[in-house]
């Protein structure tokens, strides 16, 4: 039997933000699946229109809340990274503060109104416009891990990394860590980046939350590609314990020497940070361990402590 699709928008933070709710005909879990939380990751808020659209006629069992895209100040200023009034990274807020900036309180209304009260939460993501990515998924330590790890799995990319607490954390505040706290198993998923929709990160997308519902048992196998997507490593995916985010001591040129994806060795130099008339060079950045790009700033404008690259590793 289909299942009935509703379309409304819900009031975060004093923002209409557009939510499509469908609901199966056969009880099971509720999943919610954000995307948008920065402004500028396009193939992932794509990816979620698609699929939230084509669930009315799968059968489901459970309820799926889908955000095509939560972050509106940021996605209507095309402001990559910051809300443009505080100027702060709104998946750096989560669980967030209802008396404190907007990216405070909608940080607050998302995690009270959405992830509270779901059984497993999808954060589609990408890199952001200045950004190319390597897909991959992460998760946070707690005691939902084991459900987050098989989520991150199920999604289908080559890199799964496990973020735990301490002062090596690449990230704190976010979406996943917030909802681990709370004991909902959680992931971001990336694929996608500098601002394009590339049909394949799109397929990449709409694939793993096609394999997510079939996870958590809401939906059967089968009606799961949307076009040429990502490959889906036949071992299953590489697993890394570290997220390190190299960042610049200097303002200039970055020009990169690897890719995203590409194995790199311990010493290796991976970019350099030149002075803008090209005389000199400011900064030769090397693996600190040997890993994987995870994600590189593609732009050559860089600020001093200017964020260049995060490297996976074991």
């Amino acid at each position: 039997m289909p299942s009935t699709l509703r379309r409304y928008e819900l009031d975060l933070a004093g923002l209409g933000v557009p939510v499509v709710e469908v609901t199966g005909a056969a009880g099971g879990p509720t999943l919610t699946v954000l995307a948008g939380v920065h402004g500028c990751e396009y193939a992932p808020m794509a990816a979620v229109r698609q699929w939230s659209a084509s669930l009315a006629a799968r059968d489901l069992r459970g309820v799926v809340r889908a955000v095509p895209v939560l972050n509106l100040p940021a996605f209507r200023a095309r402001s990559p990274f910051v809300l443009p009034e505080d100027g702060k990274n709104l998946n750096r807020c989560f669980p967030g503060d209802p008396a404190g900036t907007l990216a405070d309180r909608l940080a607050h209304a998302a995690f009270s109104q959405l992830i509270m009260g779901s059984d497993a939460l999808i954060d589609v993501h990408a890199g952001d416009l200045p950004e190319a990515l390597e897909p991959f998924a992460l998760y946070d330590t707690g005691v939902s891990e084991d459900q987050a790890l098989d989520l991150a799995v199920a999604y289908g990319l080559g890199y799964v990394i496990r973020q735990a607490p301490g002062p090596g954390r690449a990230v704190a505040g976010s979406t996943s860590a917030a909802a681990a706290a709370a004991g909902i198993p959680a992931i971001i998923a990336e694929a996608g980046g500098c601002g394009l929709v590339e049909p394949a990160a799109v397929a990449t997308h709409v694939r793993g939350l096609n394999a997510v519902l079939v996870a958590l048992g809401m939906a059967d196998p089968g009606q799961d590609q949307a076009g040429p997507a990502t490959r889906v490593p036949d071992a299953g995916p590489v697993t890394l314990s570290q997220f390190i985010w190299l960042r610049c001591d200097h303002a200039g040129w970055w020009e990169p020497a690897v890719t995203p994806g590409e194995s790199v060795r311990a010493g290796q130099l991976i970019g350099t940070v030149t002075s803008l008339d090209g005389a000199r060079t400011l900064q030769a950045i090397t693996a600190p361990t040997d890993g994987v790009p995870m994600f590189i700033t593609s732009s050559p404008a860089v600020d001093a402590d200017g964020l260049l690259l995060g490297l996976g590793a074991r």
